[in-house]
Protein backbone atom coordinates (compact mmCIF):
# COMPACT_ATOMS: atom_id res chain seq x y z
CA UNK A 1 0.00 0.00 0.00
CA UNK A 2 1.24 3.48 -0.73
CA UNK A 3 0.70 6.12 1.89
CA UNK A 4 0.89 9.83 1.33
CA UNK A 5 0.63 12.79 3.63
CA UNK A 6 -2.77 13.52 2.09
CA UNK A 7 -4.20 10.22 3.38
CA UNK A 8 -3.13 10.83 7.00
CA UNK A 9 -5.43 13.28 8.81
CA UNK A 10 -3.50 16.22 10.29
CA UNK A 11 -0.09 14.77 9.37
CA UNK A 12 2.87 16.94 10.41
CA UNK A 13 6.37 16.20 9.14
CA UNK A 14 9.25 16.94 11.49
CA UNK A 15 11.34 15.83 14.43
CA UNK A 16 9.65 14.78 17.67
CA UNK A 17 10.80 14.01 21.20
CA UNK A 18 9.02 11.37 23.27
CA UNK A 19 7.24 12.99 26.22
CA UNK A 20 8.08 10.66 29.12
CA UNK A 21 5.40 12.18 31.35
CA UNK A 22 2.60 11.34 28.90
CA UNK A 23 3.98 8.05 27.58
CA UNK A 24 4.10 4.48 28.88
CA UNK A 25 6.53 1.67 28.08
CA UNK A 26 5.17 -1.56 29.51
CA UNK A 27 5.34 -5.34 29.19
CA UNK A 28 3.55 -8.48 30.24
CA UNK A 29 4.75 -12.06 30.60
CA UNK A 30 3.12 -15.31 31.69
CA UNK A 31 3.86 -16.54 35.20
CA UNK A 32 3.49 -20.24 35.95
CA UNK A 33 1.62 -20.54 32.65
CA UNK A 34 -1.65 -19.30 34.14
CA UNK A 35 -1.38 -15.58 34.89
CA UNK A 36 0.26 -12.51 33.43
CA UNK A 37 2.67 -10.30 35.33
CA UNK A 38 2.83 -6.74 34.10
CA UNK A 39 5.47 -4.10 34.47
CA UNK A 40 6.80 -0.93 32.96
CA UNK A 41 9.95 1.11 32.57
CA UNK A 42 9.98 4.50 34.26
CA UNK A 43 12.95 6.03 32.42
CA UNK A 44 13.15 6.19 28.63
CA UNK A 45 13.73 8.64 25.81
CA UNK A 46 13.48 8.73 22.09
CA UNK A 47 13.15 10.66 18.89
CA UNK A 48 10.75 10.21 16.03
CA UNK A 49 11.16 11.78 12.61
CA UNK A 50 7.99 11.97 10.53
CA UNK A 51 9.27 12.41 6.99
CA UNK A 52 7.52 14.13 4.09
CA UNK A 53 7.03 10.59 2.76
CA UNK A 54 5.62 8.83 5.85
CA UNK A 55 7.29 5.54 4.84
CA UNK A 56 10.69 7.23 5.20
CA UNK A 57 10.03 8.15 8.85
CA UNK A 58 12.23 6.78 11.65
CA UNK A 59 12.37 6.19 15.38
CA UNK A 60 15.20 5.71 17.87
CA UNK A 61 14.55 4.95 21.53
CA UNK A 62 16.51 4.09 24.66
CA UNK A 63 15.17 2.53 27.86
CA UNK A 64 17.04 2.48 31.17
CA UNK A 65 16.88 -1.20 32.22
CA UNK A 66 17.28 -0.38 35.92
CA UNK A 67 14.02 1.62 35.76
CA UNK A 68 11.91 -1.57 35.55
CA UNK A 69 8.89 -1.34 37.83
CA UNK A 70 6.42 -4.19 38.39
CA UNK A 71 5.12 -2.84 41.71
CA UNK A 72 7.07 -5.50 43.62
CA UNK A 73 10.54 -4.55 44.89
CA UNK A 74 11.78 -8.13 45.29
CA UNK A 75 10.68 -9.06 41.75
CA UNK A 76 12.12 -5.84 40.30
CA UNK A 77 15.49 -6.52 41.95
CA UNK A 78 15.46 -10.01 40.41
CA UNK A 79 14.52 -8.66 36.96
CA UNK A 80 17.45 -6.21 37.21
CA UNK A 81 19.99 -8.95 38.02
CA UNK A 82 21.97 -11.21 35.68
CA UNK A 83 19.13 -13.76 35.39
CA UNK A 84 17.03 -11.29 33.41
CA UNK A 85 18.03 -7.77 32.28
CA UNK A 86 21.51 -7.56 33.85
CA UNK A 87 20.99 -3.83 34.38
CA UNK A 88 24.49 -3.38 35.84
CA UNK A 89 26.17 -4.89 32.78
CA UNK A 90 23.63 -3.64 30.21
CA UNK A 91 22.09 -0.40 31.50
CA UNK A 92 20.29 0.43 28.25
CA UNK A 93 17.88 -1.30 25.92
CA UNK A 94 17.67 0.33 22.47
CA UNK A 95 15.45 0.27 19.40
CA UNK A 96 16.38 1.76 16.03
CA UNK A 97 13.98 1.54 13.11
CA UNK A 98 15.17 0.23 9.76
CA UNK A 99 11.99 0.60 7.69
CA UNK A 100 8.27 1.24 7.71
CA UNK A 101 5.48 -0.52 5.82
CA UNK A 102 1.90 0.76 5.61
CA UNK A 103 -1.15 -1.38 6.23
CA UNK A 104 -3.53 1.59 6.18
CA UNK A 105 -3.29 5.37 6.69
CA UNK A 106 -3.18 4.76 10.46
CA UNK A 107 -1.59 1.29 10.90
CA UNK A 108 2.06 0.56 10.09
CA UNK A 109 4.68 -2.12 10.57
CA UNK A 110 7.86 -0.55 11.90
CA UNK A 111 10.86 -2.82 11.39
CA UNK A 112 13.91 -2.24 13.50
CA UNK A 113 16.73 -3.60 15.61
CA UNK A 114 16.19 -4.19 19.32
CA UNK A 115 19.32 -4.47 21.45
CA UNK A 116 18.88 -6.10 24.85
CA UNK A 117 21.69 -7.53 27.01
CA UNK A 118 24.14 -6.80 24.19
CA UNK A 119 22.19 -8.93 21.70
CA UNK A 120 20.63 -7.26 18.66
CA UNK A 121 17.68 -8.88 16.91
CA UNK A 122 15.21 -7.66 14.27
CA UNK A 123 11.79 -6.79 15.69
CA UNK A 124 8.62 -5.50 14.05
CA UNK A 125 6.35 -3.12 15.94
CA UNK A 126 2.73 -2.87 14.89
CA UNK A 127 2.15 0.85 15.12
CA UNK A 128 -1.16 2.66 15.24
CA UNK A 129 -0.96 6.35 14.45
CA UNK A 130 -3.34 7.90 16.98
CA UNK A 131 -3.13 11.35 15.48
CA UNK A 132 -1.62 14.81 15.53
CA UNK A 133 -2.82 17.72 17.62
CA UNK A 134 -1.88 20.72 19.68
CA UNK A 135 -0.58 20.58 23.24
CA UNK A 136 -1.66 22.89 26.04
CA UNK A 137 1.30 25.15 25.30
CA UNK A 138 0.29 25.43 21.63
CA UNK A 139 3.05 23.18 20.29
CA UNK A 140 2.36 20.27 17.95
CA UNK A 141 1.99 16.80 19.51
CA UNK A 142 1.58 13.33 18.07
CA UNK A 143 0.32 10.06 19.52
CA UNK A 144 1.28 6.49 18.72
CA UNK A 145 0.49 3.02 20.08
CA UNK A 146 2.91 0.21 19.25
CA UNK A 147 3.01 -3.45 20.20
CA UNK A 148 5.26 -6.42 19.62
CA UNK A 149 6.17 -9.74 21.16
CA UNK A 150 9.71 -10.98 21.71
CA UNK A 151 11.25 -14.23 22.91
CA UNK A 152 13.41 -13.64 25.96
CA UNK A 153 15.49 -16.66 24.94
CA UNK A 154 16.48 -14.89 21.71
CA UNK A 155 18.24 -12.29 23.88
CA UNK A 156 19.95 -14.78 26.20
CA UNK A 157 17.58 -14.17 29.11
CA UNK A 158 17.42 -17.46 30.98
CA UNK A 159 15.68 -16.31 34.14
CA UNK A 160 18.07 -18.44 36.19
CA UNK A 161 16.39 -20.88 38.60
CA UNK A 162 13.11 -18.94 38.29
CA UNK A 163 13.20 -19.16 34.49
CA UNK A 164 10.89 -22.16 34.33
CA UNK A 165 8.17 -20.14 36.06
CA UNK A 166 8.35 -17.28 33.56
CA UNK A 167 7.08 -17.56 29.99
CA UNK A 168 9.44 -17.10 27.05
CA UNK A 169 7.18 -14.68 25.17
CA UNK A 170 7.12 -11.08 26.38
CA UNK A 171 4.47 -8.69 25.08
CA UNK A 172 5.65 -5.09 24.75
CA UNK A 173 3.13 -2.25 24.74
CA UNK A 174 4.10 1.36 23.96
CA UNK A 175 1.76 4.32 24.42
CA UNK A 176 3.70 7.30 23.12
CA UNK A 177 2.98 11.02 23.07
CA UNK A 178 5.64 13.11 21.37
CA UNK A 179 6.28 16.84 21.15
CA UNK A 180 7.66 18.46 18.05
CA UNK A 181 11.33 19.25 18.69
Amino acid sequence: MTTSVETIPGYIAGAWTIDQVHSDVSFSVRHLGIAKVRGRFDSFEGTIVTAENPLESSVNATIETASVNSNNTMRDDHIRNEDFLDAAGHPKLTFASTGIRAESPVVYQVDGNLTLRGVTKPVTLELELNGFGTGFDGSPIAGFTATTEISRGDFGITGGPAGAAVGDKIAIILEIEAKQA
